[in-house]
């Protein structure tokens, strides 16, 4: 029993571990993508408008938009997890630290790089935090929720939402560019390569599902998620 509580013990410690470090890259790797200023991934496009309107940092931004998203989830009657309520804050907080570290960038020379390295990374962090399955990020509860409410398919709820993102946060002055269309192009493959290679085992025997602490997430998908288990492959990016 000792040994059983032990190998639990250890195996969330993992997870958190896994999912804190996945949340705080993809804040690092949101701000790289800032600082090569080559575009934008959809929400960064609509936090970064939002930033230069009110003269809030993007972090702050990002915080506050996942905040009300969050909120949107009562009446679609999503539950959130432990992950969830933690993306909204360890993100924001994570780029507005590597902006205050990482000054302006000169040059293609240094720009490129930067923002094809800030989109690897992007999906490195995806594959980190959705596979420690602690429950999709707020904007994701919103399209699997969509989903659900209205019957129409994920592609269409994702495409609708980040059309809808990208239009609003171009309007307001965000960054939309060759970053944004190389991010939408690559992200996807990345997710899945990274969801496989950090994906945990699940927990076999009995109490094993409260050990794992996965909230009910049904999110059914098509090549957008995670890979640790078949409910997260459907979810999600990050964001």
């Amino acid at each position: 029993m000792a040994r059983t509580t032990d190998r639990s013990t250890t195996r969330l410690t993992q997870r958190l571990v896994q999912l804190y470090a996945g949340l705080a890259l993809y804040g690092a790797s949101a701000a790289l993508l800032v600082r090569a200023g080559l575009g934008l991934e959809p929400w960064g496009v609509l936090h970064q408008g939002l930033a230069e309107l009110t003269g809030i940092s993007i972090g702050v931004v990002s915080i506050i938009v996942g905040a009300v998203v969050l909120l949107l989830w009562i009446p679609l009657r999503q539950r959130p997890g432990l992950g969830t309520v933690s993306n909204v804050f360890v993100v924001g907080l994570a780029m507005d630290g590597t902006l205050a570290v990482v000054g302006d960038l000169d040059g293609f020379g240094v720009r490129i790089p930067v923002m094809v390295l800030g989109i690897v990374l992007n999906g490195v962090a995806t594959g980190l935090y959705i596979a420690a399955r602690f429950g999709p990020g707020p904007r994701d509860g919103l399209m699997t929720g969509l989903n659900q409410r209205t019957g129409r398919s994920i592609r269409l709820v994702r495409t609708a939402i980040e059309v809808a993102v990208v239009v609003t946060g171009f309007l307001l002055g965000g960054s939309l560019g060759a970053g944004t269309v190389l991010y939408a192009l690559a992200i996807g493959p990345l997710a899945q390569l990274f969801l496989r290679l950090f994906a945990l085992p699940e927990a076999c025997g009995p109490g094993s599902a409260v050990a794992s602490g996965d909230p009910d997430t049904p999110a059914p998908a098509a090549g957008s998620g995670p890979v640790a288990a078949p409910a997260s492959e459907q979810a999600i990016l990050p964001q």
